[in-house]
Order: C-alpha cells, then sequence, then structure tokens
C-alpha cells in the first residue's frame, strides 16, 4: 500500500505513482473503468477525487495559517507526508507498515531531485513546470509517467537492496591495478579521441566512467571539467540502471562452467560460484551494437521483461539516444546549478555499462539565464522585505549591470523564436517601470514583474534545452558510429576482465580479511563525507551465492540490522549526536561521526547542528547535508583549514568486551583508509 503523487494547487494531479496494492484499493473504492482506453483517465479521475480533500485543505492552510501540514496518520494506520515544493504538493503514503515518516520524506526529497536532473531550471517556474509534469498529449503524459515511475521504483529497488543507496554514497570496485589501467584508458585513448573527432558535433566529453552494477570500476573528468557532485553522481547511477537495469541472477556468470573457469583470468581469484570463461574470447570479431553478445546470457530482453523494475512496459532505450540532464557546475566564477548536458549509457554486457556525459555547445546560455535569475530573485526578495529605492538595487552584480548584460543576451537571441519575442516585451514593461523617470521605480509594485522575468527567463530556458527543435537538432549529439567505436574500444580493454568484474562487484570486500584483525565483527559501513565514498563488506544474499553470512534467513536478518541501524543514527545525528552506541539482542552497533583535517589528524569533537523532525533527509542524493549543512557548520571554526568528514557504522557479537569493541572501531578507522589498502579513495 504505498502512493506517491505530485499536484498543483488546484488539485490537479502533475504525477502519479501507485503500487499494485494501491491501485487495486483504489479501483474497489471507485470503481474505475477497466475498458480499453479509459484505465488511464479513470484511475487518474479515482486518484485525483481521493486527495483532492487533502490538496485543498493544505491551500486553505496556508493561506489562513501560513502554515501546512508535514505529516499525519489515519484511523487505519496509513501515514501521509506531505512537502510543498513552491507551487507543486508531494504527498507520499505508506497503509503497509514497511515505510516510516522518514522513509517517505526521503522518497519525496529523491522524486524532487530526480525532477530537477531532468528538467532543469523549469522546476523554478511553477506554470513551466506543471506544463512539463503534465503534457496535453495523452499518450506523450503516459510515457512520462511511467519514465517517471520507473525511475522512482529504480531508486527503491537499490535503497532496499544496495549498501551504497542506503548510506548514499558512492561504492569503488577495489582492484588498484585494473582501476588505474582504466582511468588510464579513458583518459588517454577513449576521451582524447572523442574529443578529437570531428563528428562529436561541437560536444565534448567531460567525464567518463564505467559502472559494474552499481559500483565504479573507473571515473575519468576532463582538465577543464567540473567535479561531478556526489548527489549528480548517484543520480546518473539510477539512471543507468533503470535504462539497464542489473539483474544479478541473470547477470553473475553461473556455476556450471567451473572448470573452464580455472585460471582463465589474467590473475586468479577466489569466489564460491567462479565466472565462465567466454568459450569464443580468442575470437578476432569484436561486438558491436545490436549483435548477439558472444557470451551466453539470457536474452536481454527476457532479462528486462522479468525484472521486477521493469513491470511497466516501457520501451527499451535507445543507447545512440542522448538523455538531456541537467547537472550541478562549479566554476570559479560561482557555482552553476541545473546546467545542461548529454548522457550517453552504452551497454557493454550486462551489468557493464560505460556512462559519458558531455557539455553542448549552448551552455553558456544557460548560465546567462542562472545569472538573470538569481539576480531578478534577489530584487525581489529585497522588495518583499519592504527595501525600495536604491536599497533594493545594492549587491553584486547590481541591477544596472543586469540591465546592460540582459539586453545583449535578448540581442544575441534574435527576435525569431517566440520565446525570446516574449522575453523582450516583458523586459521592456519592466525597465519602463523600473528604470523610466516617470515610472514608479523600484518599489512593491515591481514584485509581479519580477516574478513574470523570471518565469520568460525558465521559458527561454526550456526553448533551448528542453523541446526539441526537430530534424535541424538531430546532428548536435556524438554521431552513432563515434557512440559504437567507444563502445568497441572499452569491450576491447574489458574483454578478459568481465567475468571477473560481475563477481568482484558481488564480493568486493570480504569479511574474510578483517575477522583475523577484528573478531567478533560482523559488518561495517566506513563513508568518507568528504569524497561521498564508502567501503562495505559484501551482503549478498541471493540464493544463487553464498559468503561469511551464510544466505537464507541469517543473511537477510543480519541485512535488516544493518538497515535498521543506519535508520537509528540518522535520527539521533538529526538531534544533534555524532556516537551512538546500543546493544540489541546478541548484538552490539556503534555508530561514529568525526572530522579530520588535510592531513588525517582527527580535530576535535564540537557541537554539530539539530534539525527540525521536517528537515530534508539526512544524506547525499537528494541534499548533500554533509557539505552543504555539517561541513560549513564546523569549519567556522576552522578558518582556512581542510576539514574531512568520516562514519564509521560496526556490528559486533554481543558476547565481545565494550572496550574491544571501541579499541576495534579506532583501528578499523585508521586501517581501511591506508594508502596501501586502496589507493584511489
Amino acid at each position: 500500500m504505498k502512493c506517491l503523487l505530485i499536484a498543483s494547487e488546484s488539485a490537479e494531479v502533475l504525477f502519479h505513482w501507485t503500487d499494485p496494492e494501491f491501485q487495486q484499493n483504489i479501483q474497489q473504492q471507485y470503481g474505475a473503468s477497466q475498458e480499453e482506453g479509459e484505465g488511464l483517465p479513470a484511475f487518474e479521475d479515482s486518484i485525483s477525487t481521493l486527495f483532492a480533500p487533502i490538496i485543498i485543505s493544505c491551500s486553505t492552510m496556508v493561506d489562513r495559517l501560513g502554515d501546512n501540514y508535514t505529516s499525519f496518520t489515519t484511523e487505519n494506520n496509513h501515514i501521509y507526508v506531505l512537502h510543498q515544493f513552491d507551487e507543486c504538493l508531494y504527498i507520499a503514503v505508506n497503509g503497509d507498515g514497511e515505510e516510516g515518516e522518514d522513509d517517505l520524506r526521503r522518497k519525496i526529497y529523491v522524486m524532487k531531485k530526480m525532477i530537477e536532473v531532468l528538467f532543469g531550471m523549469v522546476t523554478l517556474s511553477g506554470n513551466l513546470l506543471r506544463k512539463e509534469l503534465r503534457p496535453q498529449d495523452t499518450e506523450q503524459r503516459a510515457r512520462l509517467w511511467k519514465h517517471l515511475q520507473s525511475l522512482l521504483e529504480t531508486y527503491s529497488h537499490l535503497r532496499e537492496n544496495d549498501q551504497s543507496f542506503l548510506v548514499e554514497a558512492v561504492e569503488r570496485l577495489i582492484h588498484p591495478t585494473l582501476c588505474e589501467q582504466c582511468i588510464e584508458f579513458l583518459e588517454r585513448r577513449l576521451v582524447q579521441q572523442l574529443n578529437s573527432s570531428v563528428e562529436r558535433a561541437g560536444e565534448e566529453v567531460l567525464h567518463a566512467f564505467i559502472l559494474v552494477h552499481t559500483k565504479l570500476l573507473a571515473f575519468y573528468s576532463s582538465r577543464n571539467a567540473s567535479t561531478l557532485t556526489t548527489s549528480d553522481l548517484l543520480a546518473l547511477i539510477i539512471m543507468a540502471q533503470n535504462m539497464y537495469p542489473s539483474n544479478v541472477d541473470v547477470d553473475d556468470p553461473g556455476p556450471e562452467d567451473v572448470e573452464s573457469t580455472s585460471g582463465s583470468g589474467p590473475e586468479s581469484f577466489y569466489t564460491p560460484e567462479p565466472s565462465p570463461t567466454d568459450r569464443d574470447s580468442s575470437s578476432s570479431d569484436k561486438p558491436v551494437r545490436g549483435s548477439t553478445p558472444v557470451f551466453e546470457f539470457v536474452d536481454p530482453d527476457i532479462q528486462m521483461a522479468e525484472d521486477s523494475l521493469q513491470t511497466l512496459e516501457v520501451p527499451p532505450p535507445d543507447p545512440s539516444t542522448p538523455r538531456r540532464v541537467f547537472l550541478e557546475v562549479s566554476l570559479k566564477e560561482g557555482l552553476y546549478p541545473m546546467m545542461p548536458h548529454s548522457m550517453y549509457c552504452l551497454p557493454l554486457w550486462p551489468g557493464i555499462t560505460l556512462v559519458m556525459l558531455t557539455k553542448i555547445p549552448t551552455s553558456a546560455v544557460a548560465m546567462s539565464v542562472y545569472k538573470f535569475l538569481e539576480a531578478f530573485a534577489k530584487l525581489e526578495k529585497r522588495l518583499s522585505e519592504g527595501q525600495e529605492g536604491s536599497a533594493a538595487t545594492r549587491g553584486q552584480p547590481t541591477i544596472h549591470d543586469v540591465r546592460s548584460k540582459l539586453d545583449k543576451f535578448i540581442k544575441a537571441l534574435g527576435p525569431s523564436e517566440i520565446q525570446s519575442a516574449q522575453l523582450q516585451n516583458v523586459w521592456t514593461e519592466f525597465k519602463n517601470r523600473a528604470f523610466a523617470r516617470g515610472g514608479p521605480g523600484f518599489t512593491r509594485d515591481l514584485i509581479p514583474w519580477c516574478k513574470n522575468m523570471k518565469t520568460q527567463l525558465c521559458g527561454v530556458y526550456r526553448q533551448c534545452f528542453l523541446i526539441d527543435s526537430g530534424p535541424a537538432d538531430v546532428p548536435r549529439r556524438l554521431s552513432p558510429g563515434l557512440q559504437e567505436r567507444a563502445q568497441s574500444m572499452v569491450q576491447e580493454k574489458l574483454m578478459d576482465w568481465k567475468d571477473f568484474l560481475l563477481v568482484k562487484s558481488k564480493r568486493n570486500i570480504t569479511m574474510v580479511s578483517y575477522l583475523e584483525d577484528f573478531p567478533g565483527l560482523v559488518h561495517f559501513i566506513c563513508v568518507d563525507r568528504s569524497t561521498g565514498q564508502m567501503i562495505a563488506p559484501s551482503l549478498s544474499i541471493t540464493e544463487r551465492t553464498t559468503s561469511e553470512l551464510g544466505k537464507g534467513p541469517v543473511a537477510q536478518f543480519i541485512k535488516s540490522k544493518v538497515w535498521n541501524l543506519v535508520s537509528t543514527t540518522r535520527r539521533y545525528l538529526q538531534k544533534g549526536y555524532s556516537t551512538v552506541t546500543l546493544r540489541d539482542g546478541d548484538f552490539y552497533f556503534c555508530y561514529f561521526l568525526w572530522f579530520e583535517n588535510e592531513t588525517g589528524f582527527k580535530l576535535e569533537a564540537g557541537d554539530i547542528p539539530i534539525l527540525p523532525d521536517d528537515s530534508a533527509p539526512i544524506g547525499m542524493l537528494a541534499w548533500d547535508y554533509y557539505s552543504r549543512k555539517l561541513l560549513r557548520y564546523y569549519s567556522k571554526n576552522h578558518q582556512g583549514e581542510v576539514v574531512k568528514c568520516y562514519e564509521l557504522l560496526t556490528v559486533h557479537l554481543g558476547v565481545i568486551p565494550t572496550e574491544i569493541i571501541l579499541q576495534h572501531c579506532r583501528q578499523l578507522a585508521s586501517k581501511l583508509w591506508e594508502p596501501s589498502r586502496n589507493p584511489l579513495l
């Protein structure tokens, strides 16, 4: 019984996702039509009718009291969590007891993050966002909603099964030699060749990385590229998984070819179920897009159909067609959120993917739009606070600087586009009111025109980056031939490693190597919040594989304990606690958060901010709590010093003495980040 809804202030449904139980409940309650061609509108009407009283009540609360609901529980124990983002109301519901308020709030914020990645600065205009989320064309709306629903289901699946999405940090494959070789390959061969090709149509590859399931094998950024934030990288991994979902039982090489695997790879490795050798690896034929894989995996279409993430009938993606994504860019001039990029997701083999992010030729337009939006937002805020006249125009840049730059910007756009003509008209009216001698000047009467200018600027942004301009727009991407060459180059590089990588992604780090030094240690997760990377032993509980925890009920029990521990520690961290120790039955749990300087010297513990219950969830995906809140707060007392933040969660057997457990935690924290163990972190 789960649901997530986005609605406008007028109770218009902008997006909805429901699980089968919730949908069945609504259909039984409202008798939705099941006739062919009427299913979607009928169900949409039903869900709109169900939530309309709540939406109208929220609007009334805001109008009359200036406040809103954050959550409530009904008599039948259904939990509702609500959050208003500008003109859009997000409502998440759970009726089966599997999710609490924190889980639902996190789901809301992640959905908002994915919408920002897909629509960019259009999300800053409520009117334009409504048009994007609810297209008039019914088929287009159905496709968009199915895509968003699939992204949400992919995230939910990863959060329930993948430790990296549990703690919201990126996990690297631990194999220093291969990682270094792949990074060098991406830099000196792949990216260099692509950026020097005439077939790139003005695009420039900024980032390239290789994923094995959700784990990062290699990541390379060009010298003039901004750092890719952990939040954006996690969102891109969700999108890649949504396009080519990992079915672990299908993707993993099976045990039937154990004999043919022995000694087949460049180096030997141990696993309970070794991977098979590609029988045709000696063949000179290179795999190309669309050809039958040279190894014996289950057909990808069957895999996708069977995968629980793809229950919706979404057409398979065309790898040669890039996705437009909007990511944060940090330059010397400042921070620019939601800058347009093209995302190329090229499948190498089932479970292994090459992702490339390119800078598009017109990205400078987006930077200009953001500067203007920021200037009008500041002006609107000052006017709303009662600052008028010269007080409203202070700051950098001044409104007079903005005036000259915006005149040049509109002139450069040209009068041919309808959207730029509308911007010109509104800007002319704004100047007449603000700058003309007989005009009212900078008063509160200018606030509606500030809002109108922001809407028009977002409209230009939408025209440039979200609307296909027909055949003329087709060449503005890496050519299909260039993409195929990139795909073939990486396949050739990893051909002898692919089986090893698929197994390695399941057993990246094992507890065996730690049990001798830390007897009684059951599991741990260590996270470097400064880089957004984590280390943890694999928790594999599928029927085909086993681990030190075994498989079946025991492994599932340990996994549930770890997931509950993370939720508990987040609640304590929200209340200002940086250390948590607790005993739960036969286990003893520890959580530590601490700070170090650049040399690795541990800094003294200080107060950390206490957050309200309805604040953004602690993590790095939807909102980077650690860099945006915690590190800024702590760094106030360490001016001019680089401060790093770490977290360690451990699970010990309860029979181990407390002093031994604390000693283990200290030793484990120092051992995990030793250069000899993992030089790439």
